[in-house]
C-alpha cells in the first residue's frame, strides 16, 4: 500500500471509523480499483471509544482490510471517537488530505444516521471539500476541490440515486469487513449489541442483494447525489423499466 506524499487518488472515501467504509462502500472501492482507478480511505478517528478492541487493534485490522480492498492509501486522523464536531479546525485537517491526494470523487456517509459521528462526518466532509477550493485557506499546498461528492446510503431509509454493481467483488468485500476480528468475532464484550459472527455474512449479503435487485444486478451498493444527473443518449440508459 503506497504511503508516499506524491500519491494521488481518483476516489477518496471518508468515514468516521475504521470499518465504516467496509460496510457501506467497500465493494465500490474494489470495483473502482479493478478499473485501474486509484482509491484511498480517510478515517477520521482512531476508534478508541469502541466497546470492542483498541485503537491499535483497529489500526492493524484497517491495514489488512485496505490490502484486501486494493486501496493505495489509508490513514486515520485523531478526531475524538464519539465526539466529532464540524469545526473550522477539523475542516482544515481534512482539507490538508484533500489537497494532498487531489481526488476527483469523494464518498461520504449519508448526512442522516443513527450514530452522530456518521451524520457529522457527512456534513463535515462536504464543508471541507468546499473549503479546500478556497485559495486564501493557507495549508502550504495548492487548492483543490473534488469534482463529485456522493453519499453512501446503505443504512439510510432513502431511495438511492444510483447503485454500483459489486457482484464480482462481494466475497472480497466480506473478507475486508471480517478483517476486523476485534469487532466481529464472537466475544463477551458487547455481545448484546453486536450481531453474532455467524449472522454477519447473511445480513450483509442480504442488504447487498436488496440493492442489487433495485438495479437488476445480483449485489449492489447504494449512493445518493444531491445534484441532478445529465444524460447524453437515452438509448444507453441502464436498468430495464419493465
Amino acid at each position: 500500500m503506497e504511503t508516499a506524499p506524491e500519491f494521488r487518488a481518483d476516489v477518496l472515501a471518508i468515514a468516521a471509523h475504521r470499518d465504516d467504509v467496509e460496510q457501506t462502500c467497500g465493494g465500490t472501492l474494489l470495483r473502482m480499483a479493478a478499473r485501474g482507478l486509484r482509491t484511498a480511505i480517510l478515517d477520521l478517528t482512531q476508534g478508541e471509544a469502541g466497546t470492542r478492541g483498541t485503537a491499535a487493534d483497529r489500526a492493524r485490522e484497517a491495514a489488512e482490510s485496505a490490502r484486501t480492498l486494493g486501496v493505495g492509501w489509508r490513514e486515520a486522523l485523531g478526531l475524538p471517537d464519539g465526539a466529532i464536531e464540524n469545526t473550522y479546525a477539523n475542516r482544515v485537517e481534512i482539507v490538508r488530505v484533500l489537497r494532498r491526494l487531489r481526488p476527483r470523487v469523494v464518498i461520504l456517509p449519508y448526512w442522516q444516521a443513527r450514530h452522530p459521528d456518521h451524520a457529522i462526518c457527512g456534513t463535515l466532509g462536504y464543508d471541507a471539500c468546499f473549503l479546500s477550493g478556497l485559495k486564501k485557506v493557507d495549508t502550504g499546498t495548492e487548492p483543490h476541490r473534488p469534482f463529485k461528492i456522493v453519499y453512501a446510503s446503505l443504512y439510510a431509509d432513502v431511495r438511492p440515486s444510483f447503485i454500483v454493481d459489486i457482484t464480482p467483488f462481494i466475497e472480497q468485500r466480506h473478507q475486508a469487513l471480517m478483517a476486523y476480528k476485534s469487532q466481529y468475532a464472537n466475544q463477551s464484550a458487547g455481545s448484546g449489541l453486536f450481531v453474532p459472527e455467524e449472522e454477519i455474512r447473511e445480513r450483509t449479503f442480504a442488504e447487498a442483494r436488496h440493492y442489487g435487485l433495485l438495479a437488476g444486478v445480483l449485489y449492489g451498493e447504494p449512493f445518493v447525489q444531491k445534484e441532478v444527473g445529465l444524460v447524453d443518449d437515452l438509448t444507453l440508459l441502464p436498468v430495464q423499466s419493465i
